[in-house]
């Protein structure tokens, strides 16, 4: 959520960067200065009167105790016109603030100068490639025809047990994903990440807090009758964990790993391209958070990317980075990098991260601060990325690593599978 004090002061320059992203922010941030007008008159006025009330209060206390009750007794009538006054503005108070803050969560991030404008993903940047794509043996096959083949995913026992969206892993298959799992904390740990088993339930603050809602509510699944909601990423959980927090230098840096199942429910196409893992409802990921100071955010979202590079080197999969154009970036982000890996079977690209600075964008949803030396409060920048998604990466191996004797695994998640080959 944007701050109300930024937008007066870079209302010009906001309403440009918006337009990156395709959205009108004029009439929106017109509103929003005329509401916090009104906010800041009414709270004026509010405690003018409350002021007022408190001194008279102590004005008729000394008359009683004087002995001066008729005195006493006319200031008493104007107290009681002061205290409906009071209750008037403070229901004014509360209804512009509910008011202006609704406003407030219609407006998505400031994207950052190097987001470049566009539409869609077919307007993202291609900033780095890495890796050679194997040449595949005639007959090769999409994974989703390698899994039934060798027995390890079953797309259609997990839709009897649940639906669409929900495969059931087998064998080899459900031990290679426990591996990747495993690999995947243990390179966050020894990176300086500190590993968190988290709930996969959140409530409605922490779906505000890092702006899951209101914007992507469709997308949750709600437990109506608890008003919980399924986390789509661990980020939720983990982000909101420092909630409401105020921060010291000592805490800095805040360096967060955790796994999770996520849940999504997310409308799709039908074709190869939402075919076998390609896209889930239920699906397992690494999740990274940092908490940062706004000097040293883009240094840490560097180093994210770093991270991610060296896990998909291991992997010896072949990837490339885009930069996210603003008509793709994401409703709460200010900058975001995907990775994307090459399905040589399927031949395209298939994302498996993105990672993202937020800025104090979700910082001023959680009312996470820190006290800077000056002790000046401040709010914080919060980043996130997946390192990584399981079901993408799952694919790539299994489609780049085939072969005509079966499924070799990477070399780094043998010592986890404690086998090399599905055969």
């Amino acid at each position: 959520m944007l701050q109300v004090n930024n937008i007066k002061e870079h209302k010009d320059a906001y309403i440009k960067a918006l337009k990156k992203r395709n959205f009108d922010a004029e009439s929106i941030f017109d509103e929003v200065l005329s509401l916090d007008e009104t906010r800041r008159s009414t709270q004026t006025k509010l405690d003018d009167t409350l002021a007022e009330s408190n001194k008279l209060s102590k004005q008729i206390g000394l008359m009683f105790k004087n002995g001066e009750h008729q005195k006493a007794n006319l200031l008493k009538e104007k107290t009681g016109k002061l205290k409906e006054d009071s209750k008037k503005y403070s229901e004014l108070l509360a209804n512009t603030i509910a008011e202006l803050e609704k406003l407030l969560y219609t407006v998505p991030n400031i994207p950052t100068e190097s987001v470049p404008a566009g539409n869609s993903e077919e307007d993202n940047e291609e900033i780095y490639k890495e890796g050679d794509i194997p040449v595949l043996a005639e007959g090769s096959l999409p994974h989703w025809e390698l899994a039934k083949k060798y027995d390890i995913i079953d797309f259609e026992l997990g839709n009897k047990v649940t639906g669409a969206g929900f495969p059931i892993y087998k064998g080899k298959g459900a031990r290679l994903q426990r591996a990747l799992v495993s690999y995947f904390l243990d390179k966050a740990v020894d990176a300086g990440y500190s590993e968190y088993q988290l709930p996969l339930m959140v409530n409605e603050a922490s779906g505000y807090g890092t702006g899951q809602l209101p914007d992507k509510e469709g997308q949750m699944y709600h437990i109506t009758e608890d008003d919980l909601y399924m986390i789509p990423t661990a980020e939720v959980p983990i982000t909101n964990m420092y909630r409401d927090n105020l921060l010291t230098d000592k805490d800095f840096p805040i360096a967060c790993t955790g796994y999770t199942p996520c849940f999504r429910r997310e409308a799709g196409s039908y074709g190869a391209h939402v075919r076998g893992l390609n896209r889930l409802h239920q699906f397992d990921k690494v999740e990274l958070v940092r908490i940062e100071k706004p000097e040293n955010s883009y240094e840490a979202l560097d180093g994210m990317v770093d991270h991610i590079k060296n896990l998909l080197k291991d992997l010896q999969l072949p990837y490339r980075i885009l930069r996210l154009c603003g008509g793709d970036l994401g409703f709460t982000s200010a900058l975001t990098y995907d990775f994307e890996v090459f399905s040589t079977a399927q031949d395209r690209w298939l994302e498996i991260s993105s990672v993202s600075n937020f800025e104090t964008f979700q910082a001023n949803r959680l009312k996470l601060r820190y006290k800077n030396k000056e002790g000046k409060k401040e709010l914080v920048h919060t980043l996130n990325g997946s390192a990584l998604a399981l079901p993408r990466v799952l694919a790539g191996i299994l489609e780049n690593y085939q072969t005509e004797n079966g499924i070799k695994i990477p070399e780094v998640l043998v010592p986890y599978t404690g086998f090399d080959m599905i055969d």
